[in-house]
């Protein structure tokens, strides 16, 4: 770059005289000013797509989306946990896969940590939800061992069976999250 388009701008170098610095000023606004707006339009395009029907009839190539992952936080209920029989099924709406029923032992459970979910089994049959996130200081609870569910970061106890505080710091149980099996799996439901 010449030293002359760096020099400041005097009230006699305002007008656009081709080839001076004003005017190489000015294209460079006008660059930006397109690059900004083309991104902005490139930014809007998958949001406009988010938006699209998965039950669109034209066959445009949008899906359903698949019931396997999640990136959404589980939402608490204010009812109790839910529990279901293995050969009860989840509402037609589907619902968030969280894992085999098989991972879930009776007398015990499993944290899901991507979903912050923890479901457990305290008797045959019966499987209860709820969040893994530890009403203390909201770490992920770690795991469930002897009927319990145990936060690791400062020894707060749940239990399996309604996810009341047992010990520990927590000042209120876990909430309680909707999960059913469906088929071979535990399923997040509304």
């Amino acid at each position: 770059m010449s030293d002359d388009t760096m020099a400041p701008v005097t009230p006699q170098q305002t007008e656009a005289v081709p080839g001076t610095a004003a005017d190489g000023l000015r294209d460079r606004r006008t660059v930006l000013r397109c690059a900004a707006m083309a991104a902005l339009v490139g930014a809007s395009a998958p949001i406009l797509a988010a938006c699209g029907s998965s039950n669109d009839a034209s066959g445009g190539g949008a899906s359903t989306p698949s019931a396997t992952g999640s990136s959404s936080a589980p939402a608490p209920s204010s009812s109790g946990p839910s529990s279901s029989a293995p050969s009860s099924s989840a509402p037609a709406g589907g619902g968030t896969v969280l894992g085999p029923v098989s991972d879930v032992p009776v007398g015990g459970g499993k944290v899901f940590t991507e979903a912050k979910v923890v479901v457990t089994q305290p008797t045959a049959g019966q499987y209860k939800g709820f969040s893994a996130v530890c009403t203390h200081q909201g770490n992920i609870v770690g795991s469930v061992e002897d009927g319990q569910i145990v936060c690791p970061f400062h020894n707060s106890h749940f239990k399996i069976t309604d996810g009341s505080v047992t010990s520990g710091p927590a000042p209120s149980p876990l909430p309680a999250v909707n999960v059913a099996v469906q088929g071979t799996n535990i399923v997040q439901s509304a």
